[in-house]
């Protein structure tokens, strides 16, 4: 019985281990304005913070998200990131995203966060793929200025400008520190780089082929 209960806790314990590492800790107090010279400040949620009596409406505030950014790319669109290089005082992660007319924002994951995107300008065919476990089902959507969608927490996700018109779109990820993992980017143009064999064979394709995407992608940098 003793045993028993102890395999019961031990589980427990675990569980509300994982649980708890899975999301950004709870802040331990009102606010956290990241400064970058760590004198007289508080570490919390992986940054310094400032003392919260000397910060002011500046640490909260960014202009000039309106401004169009280029799409002239391979991939035709352009992801603008607001951290906490910009907005001291961010506890989350926001993004405002061009897309140029067939535009592209890749297949990609965010390790780290759920992320919310909200169509401003023009019309986004978007989607994402469930896990191995769930039978890689895919989910997939067109939406329009006004309309949210809900891309979760590590499901490979991308966006497609269908329209006529350029899209702008703000992204919005639960965590100050989400991360990205471009797919394409991570296989093809990997450092040190995979190898062609081990590529061809995940893929089912010719190892003639990986080697011209490694190029291709090698070429981009």
């Amino acid at each position: 019985m003793i045993k028993s209960v102890r395999l019961s806790t031990n589980f427990a314990l675990l569980a509300l281990e994982v649980f708890s590492n899975t999301y950004d800790p709870s802040p331990l107090q009102d606010i956290c304005v990241v400064v970058l010279e760590p004198h007289n400040a508080l570490f919390v949620n992986g940054n310094f913070c400032k003392n919260p009596s000397l910060t002011t409406a500046d640490d909260f505030f960014l202009s000039g998200f309106q401004v169009p950014r280029s799409t002239a790319n391979p991939v035709g669109s352009n992801v603008t990131q607001v951290t906490v290089d910009l907005i001291p005082g961010l506890g989350i992660s926001l993004a405002c995203i061009d897309y140029g007319i067939g535009g592209l924002n890749p297949p990609h994951i965010h390790p780290r966060g759920t992320e919310v995107l909200l169509v401003l300008e023009g019309t986004l065919y978007l989607g994402f793929v469930m896990s191995n476990q769930l039978n890689n089902t895919f989910f997939e959507k067109v939406i329009h200025p006004g309309d949210v969608f809900v891309f979760p927490i590590g499901m490979i996700h991308f966006q497609l400008n269908i329209g006529k018109t350029n899209v702008v779109a703000i992204s919005s990820l639960s965590s100050q520190n989400p991360g990205v993992i471009t797919v394409a980017n991570a296989l093809f143009n990997a450092k040190p780089h995979i190898s062609p064999e081990v590529l061809a064979k995940g893929f089912q394709v010719d190892e003639k082929l990986v080697e011209t995407l490694q190029k291709k992608f090698w070429s981009n940098n």
